[in-house]
């Protein structure tokens, strides 16, 4: 049958490759997160040019990521994994010879540039790769993959950087792509692009029209919108109601675990049919909504709250989302389809942070938790109006 996924003994082995290519794209994005002060970050001078090498990372990302899914669907998502992750290593071995900072801005766009490539490609590859029945299985366990790259990407960065600087900690990234590439090689089998009709501008945009795209897509933004701000001002939340560094890094840590334990959970529950798309999407929103309105309570126990429903509403809707755009999109389109969806998680990642962050500037930052809790807990509310509707 066109597009069924080669035989294999083990279909679970095929997917472990792409996991690592998920944690790779997450560890590679924030792994520097934590580079400032360290021994030898004189090229870290200030939280600007932090800011600044985090966003030509996301940057590079959402300008490419539509761009290199559709060359998956034209050559085969394969060979663009493979070649991202290659170009990942380069990129990264660039900085760890050069070890200038004019090197470092370009090493980062070169990372970001890579990422582009290989991230929508391995998630192709899930859907492709896996029964159609188990895609909610596949992607909770890349999604918990990726999470695990961005929970330790700081801490495990900033271990390097303790220990070696910048250029040991772009060297082990490197490292760890030619690692996750060579596995790839051996591991993932030859997936043929398929054949595919002719395609305008006009019909693409009446595809990405469709609810079956555009209702996952904006969940999976909102629900990185609310994971973002969550680990960006749930600790100036703790640090203004008095609490100390260990306090809100752990609430942090407890967003991140909740929300990588949870997904696997969540696509079980889909593939045995315990949940649906729309219910499970409603309610994952409902449970974020909720977290962000919890960080409004005083003291511990409300930063803790949220920190555990904004991971949990997180974990809920990722794997569900991309299940759901993997069943609803034509096989030979779909890593187009990821690249796009891709591109409207960075939107959300972006987005959440600046429309809370600018709330807070006329208002205070509890009414910026406020409001983005509205859009998130308004959007269930529409899709049961959608429902009772037909």
């Amino acid at each position: 049958m066109a597009g069924r996924p080669p035989a294999d003994e083990h279909p679970g082995r095929r997917l472990w490759p792409l996991y690592a290519a998920g944690f790779t794209t997450a560890f590679g994005a924030h792994g520097v997160a934590a580079s400032l002060g360290g021994p030898s970050s004189e090229a870290v001078t200030s939280l600007l040019v932090l800011g600044g090498l985090l966003a030509l990372y996301d940057g590079a990302e959402v300008l490419l990521k539509p761009l290199f899914g559709t060359l998956a669907d034209r050559i085969g998502a394969r060979p663009v994994l493979l070649g991202g992750l290659v170009a990942f290593a380069a990129a990264s071995a660039l900085y760890a010879v050069a070890d200038s900072s004019g090197w470092l801005w370009a090493a980062r766009l070169g990372q970001g540039a890579a990422a582009s490539a290989f991230s929508p490609s391995a998630s192709a590859l899930v859907a492709r790769l896996s029964p159609a029945a188990r895609h909610g299985r596949a992607f909770g366990g890349y999604g918990f993959y990726k999470s695990l790259g961005y929970t330790l990407g700081p801490l495990l960065g900033g271990v390097l950087v303790w220990a070696g600087g910048l250029r040991l900690l772009f060297a082990v990234m490197a490292v760890l792509a030619v690692a996750v590439a060579g596995w790839a090689a051996l591991a993932v089998p030859a997936v043929p692009p398929l054949p595919r009709t002719r395609q305008t501008v006009v019909d693409l945009g009446r595809r990405l029209a469709e609810r079956t795209f555009w209702q996952p897509t904006a969940a999976l933004a909102a629900a990185t919108a609310a994971l973002s701000v969550g680990v960006g001002f749930l600790p100036v939340t703790g640090a203004v109601a008095g609490l100390g560094p260990v306090a809100t890094g752990a609430a942090v840590s407890v967003l991140a675990a909740c929300a990588a334990v949870v997904q696997p959970v969540a696509g079980r529950a889909f593939d045995a049919g315990r949940i649906t798309t729309r219910s499970g999407l409603g309610l994952g929103l409902a449970v974020a909504a909720a977290g962000l309105a919890c960080a409004l309570l005083p003291g511990l126990a409300g930063l803790l709250a949220a920190a555990v429903l904004i991971g949990a509403g997180t974990g809920l809707i990722t794997p569900l989302g991309f299940a759901a755009l993997a069943a609803s999109t034509p096989r030979e389109r779909l890593g187009q389809t990821m690249g796009t969806a891709e591109l409207g998680r960075e939107l959300g990642d972006a987005g959440g942070p600046l429309l809370v962050a600018g709330v807070a500037t006329v208002a205070t930052l509890a009414h910026g938790y406020a409001a983005l809790a509205l859009l998130l807990a308004v959007a269930p509310v529409v899709m049961l109006a959608g429902r009772l509707r037909r």
